[in-house]
């Protein structure tokens, strides 16, 4: 028999660091995210903004944040669970949905600094490439996208908010390369087959189909949309008056205060007279 070579030996073992908590989870991609977070030394505390955007199988979440020593501290927040405020009722997963978000984080996070009225953005959605320009003595807010472990592939949702909060107002550096409509042969960007996903064209379009061919399908498929009495052809007034909303009023909702029903500690004397009350009663029964 051959020489074999031991390599996890008990040097192996004493020398062997284990990786961060969200790296054996695989939730945290450290490498990006060091070349997200680490601002330059030059710029003293400066904090360095992310866009976060998260997806899931029923929300869609963008948050503004920043790294400090402690841990992220958050600024702004969107999620489109709250696009029924706006009238935006049914598929709070799909692009449309997607843009909704990226605008009201955008207009959010500018009306919180006071940047809102400066920097309009896009105020009807056209597709067509956007960046903002300083205006004033105050520039834009200044971001970098963070997609997390998502694949960046083209078209997906992700973009969609970043188009949005770019609309809104927001300075993220970007290409069209990623947005539906770019043609990787020719090198060129359609902005109205984008603008056709952000007002859910290709969603009213699978829904009149559908209707045409199998009722029944379409009726268990979108039966949400049903419920709310929306029709293919109304999709796109129900994105646009959503979008003129999250522009009158982009502030979060009130938080309602749970009641849970919380008794506070009892002290040990009121503890021992309840106890005395409830023997006295049961002693006077007997």
């Amino acid at each position: 028999m051959g020489l074999v070579k031991v390599i996890k030996n008990k040097a192996y073992f004493k020398r062997y660091q284990v990786k961060y908590r969200r790296r054996r989870e695989g939730k945290t991609d450290y490498f990006a995210r060091k070349r997200l977070t680490v601002q330059s030394k030059n710029k003293y505390n400066t904090p360095k903004y992310r866009l976060i955007v998260r997806t899931s199988n029923s929300t869609i979440i963008a948050q503004i944040a920043y790294s400090t020593i402690e841990g992220d501290k958050i600024v702004s927040e969107a999620r489109s669970s709250e696009l029924p405020r706006y009238g935006i009722k049914c598929g709070l997963t799909n692009y449309p949905a997607a843009y909704a978000v990226g605008l009201l984080i955008a207009r959010r996070v500018n009306k919180k600094l006071g940047l809102d009225e400066t920097y309009q953005g896009v105020e009807k959605a056209d597709g067509e490439e956007f960046f903002v320009e300083r205006e004033g003595e105050r520039g834009a807010f200044y971001c970098v996208l963070d997609t997390g472990l998502a694949r960046t592939s083209s078209g997906a949702r992700i973009f969609g908010v970043l188009k949005g909060a770019v609309d809104g107002g927001l300075d993220i550096p970007h290409s069209s390369k990623r947005f539906p409509g770019f043609d990787d042969e020719s090198g060129e960007y359609d902005a109205g087959t984008h603008r056709s996903r952000i007002f859910g064209e290709h969603i009213s379009g699978y829904m009149q189909s559908l209707l045409e061919e199998d009722e029944e399908s379409y009726k268990r498929q979108f039966s949400q949309y049903i419920k709310e009495g929306i029709m293919p052809d109304m999709l796109e007034s129900v994105y646009s008056k959503a979008h003129a909303a999250i522009r009158a009023d982009p502030s979060p909702a009130a938080k309602k205060v749970k009641k849970d029903g919380y008794k506070p500690k009892s002290f040990k004397k009121q503890r021992k007279a309840r106890v005395a009350q409830k023997k006295a009663a049961f002693l006077a029964l007997q």
